[in-house]
């Protein structure tokens, strides 16, 4: 087993991820916004695996920003999707809330490696 599979915070990105892809899947959008969600959230997954190899705590906190980075990404996609009707204020919720738990857990992670 790798080290990030034993992580809570790469877990939840996991679940993050598929839902998102989920949503993509059952949702009519235009491909530009598909593709940059998709690979958003995507990014979440790998940045967060990516940092667990680094050797060094400066590596690792940068695979972690990039990664919470891209949780602000996906949470904005979103937001103009909810205000373009596309994705209902209930949803939104349901991914904010678990966009911000995310976040919060990183910028934990990150803070410790500084």
């Amino acid at each position: 087993m790798f080290d990030f599979e034993k992580l809570d915070i790469y877990k939840k990105a996991k679940s993050f991820n598929s839902e998102i892809r989920s949503f993509i899947k059952a949702t009519k959008l235009d491909p530009t916004t598909k593709d940059q969600l998709r690979r958003a959230s995507f990014s979440i997954v790998l940045n967060i695996a990516e940092g667990t190899g680094r050797f060094s705590n400066a590596d690792r906190r940068n695979f972690y920003i990039i990664s919470r980075s891209s949780v602000f990404e996906c949470i904005a996609i979103l937001d103009v999707l909810k205000d373009e009707n596309t994705l209902e204020d209930y949803k939104y919720s349901e991914f904010y809330k678990n966009g911000e738990e995310i976040s919060k857990m990183l910028f934990s992670m990150i803070k410790n490696l500084s």
